[in-house]
């Protein structure tokens, strides 16, 4: 955090001197609209005067070696301390605020009064395969998570719940070569996906499930069907699983 003052305004940027390090000559550091401040303003003028002393985060240097900061990443001093505090790794806990298809929201303990902090994407929630977030929390629920990034510019934490648990393909992965019976828990497009155990499914393509061409898997298999199939790759680095026929070698 540095502390900088106002000495202009280049269309709808701010303009500020920048101490040098140690004494050293200043420079001049230009503050965007959008990283002024989390309120909305037509023109940051409205917020900011010539000769104003502001505080503000570097973000970067662009066009030029030129730096650009940001003082929204500082206007609100409770809410900076906090996100600094929760570095990637800590775990946290707090209480889901919103479920939504695109990920869930939570009051983290600790966080200022009035703000909402945590954010949980989908791929965070849980190592299973879900359609909707709905299906593993809901509003009001207390969890518990680790820190994946604090951003100090927007003052979101982003969180996951399935970081604490272990893959389970790790426990998986010997079961390459086993022939195994599973639910179809989705068709889509290019095949089916099974459920072969507990948060644990493949995808079985639509070539697998037929000799013949055929234009969707609904017209071979219903979801809920029982299907036995042959694990043909468990790929942790990607946490997938291939599937194939049971009575093929080895796949496609």
């Amino acid at each position: 955090m540095r502390t900088v003052t106002v000495v202009g305004f280049d269309g709808t940027d701010v303009l500020v001197r920048v101490p040098g390090a140690g004494g050293g000559a200043s420079e001049t550091g230009r503050i965007p609209r959008e990283e002024a401040s989390s309120r909305w303003v037509e023109d940051p003028s409205e917020l900011f005067a010539v000769g104003q002393e502001i505080e503000a985060e570097e973000i970067g240097r662009w066009h030029g070696d030129r730096l650009h900061l940001s003082a929204r990443a500082c206007e609100n001093p409770a809410l900076r301390a906090f996100v600094l505090a929760c570095a990637p790794g800590r775990v946290v806990t707090g209480t889901v605020a919103g479920v939504h298809n695109f990920g869930v929201f939570v009051h983290l303990d600790g966080e200022p009064e009035g703000l909402c902090t945590g954010f949980v994407r989908v791929p965070d929630l849980t190592w299973d395969w879900i359609e909707h977030p709905s299906e593993v929390v809901a509003t009001g629920l207390r969890i518990t998570a680790e820190v994946v990034n604090a951003e100090t510019r927007t003052g979101q934490i982003a969180v996951s719940l399935k970081a604490l648990r272990e893959d389970p393909l790790v426990r998986f992965a010997d079961q390459v070569g086993r022939v195994l019976t599973g639910q179809v828990a989705r068709i889509v497009p290019f095949g089916v996906i099974v459920r072969l155990a507990s948060e644990v499914v493949g995808f079985l393509h639509l070539s697998e499930l037929s000799d013949e061409p055929v234009e969707t898997p609904e017209l071979l298999v219903g979801e809920g069907e029982l299907i036995t199939v042959k694990v043909a790759e468990v790929d942790l680095q990607r946490h997938r699983v291939r599937l194939c026929a049971a009575d093929r070698a080895g796949g496609r």
